[in-house]
């Protein structure tokens, strides 16, 4: 894909995951900005030194989320620690502001000069453990082109952690995602997080937007990421680039296994002529 290429320098990206520590005002918030920024530079210099072409910061421990706008605090917190990675490692950054603050990541890649921002859900709706998230396509497209920048937006259709609200469809969601969200990429991931997605569900995404990026967003492994790159495009990961822990908030990146999952990839292009990095 040209825009893949043109992003990340390679056709088939690999974009780890910062899952960033708790942050203000959230139940797990430790009291340290600083102590969050330490950790997410190490993180995110893990993911660049093993090879990824670019990187998610996610406020994944923010923990219970919301459906609607994060608190300023966040934003603040994150604009913070986007303009520290962006200063540190040298690969594409990207934004994910959970639950689905879509405008406040686009505000923040604005400001920070990121590449592109994660929407868990741009269009229809979507029954979550928050309650019911609905797609705001129309309000996020004319903010982009209110704050006059390029910044690309990846969207999850059927996104994990959630279940369509309506039609079952997944060709005609990834179709109404691309042609009426105008989204720049689709992303397919399983049912959640670290959970890999139905080999099946990509390729009726592939065959329903042929011309736009496919990402895998979640549960891709060293095992399973040359089959995967059969049909997607690239590849969202974190889970199997952690080193195991007890609590969520002790895994962090572990290099030696993010080296072993780029040369997994590099390996793939060996046996699928069709896999180029």
């Amino acid at each position: 894909m040209t825009l893949l290429k043109e992003l990340f320098d390679t056709a088939r990206p690999v974009i780890g995951v910062v899952h960033l520590l708790p942050l203000p005002t959230s139940p797990r918030w430790g009291g340290s900005l600083e102590t969050v920024i330490i950790r997410a530079e190490q993180e995110a210099t893990a993911l660049a030194a093993g090879g990824v072409h670019g990187i998610i910061l996610e406020n994944y421990h923010d923990v219970p989320f919301g459906t609607g706008r994060v608190d300023p605090a966040v934003v603040s917190a994150m604009t913070i620690l986007g303009q520290r990675i962006r200063n540190l490692v040298h690969v594409p950054l990207g934004l994910n502001v959970l639950r689905n603050d879509a405008h406040s990541a686009l505000a923040i890649a604005a400001c920070v000069g990121a590449a592109f921002i994660r929407v868990n859900v741009l269009t229809s709706a979507m029954v979550t453990d928050q309650g019911i998230i609905e797609g705001d396509a129309y309000h996020l497209l004319r903010y982009r082109r209110t704050l006059g920048v390029d910044v690309k937006i990846f969207a999850d259709v059927f996104v994990k952690h959630a279940y369509p609200l309506g039609s079952l469809n997944l060709a005609a969601a990834v179709a109404d995602t691309v042609e009426r969200g105008l989204a720049d990429g689709v992303i397919i991931s399983g049912q959640a997080t670290g959970h890999s997605p139905v080999f099946s569900d990509l390729q009726v995404a592939r065959a329903a937007a042929p011309e736009v990026p496919l990402l895998v967003g979640s549960g891709a492994t060293a095992d399973n990421v040359g089959g995967f790159l059969q049909v997607a495009d690239g590849v969202i990961v974190s889970t199997s680039l952690k080193r195991p822990g007890r609590k969520p908030l002790e895994q962090v990146v572990d290099p030696v296994r993010v080296r072993e999952f780029m040369e997994a990839v590099q390996h793939a292009t060996l046996h699928y002529p069709s896999v180029v990095v």
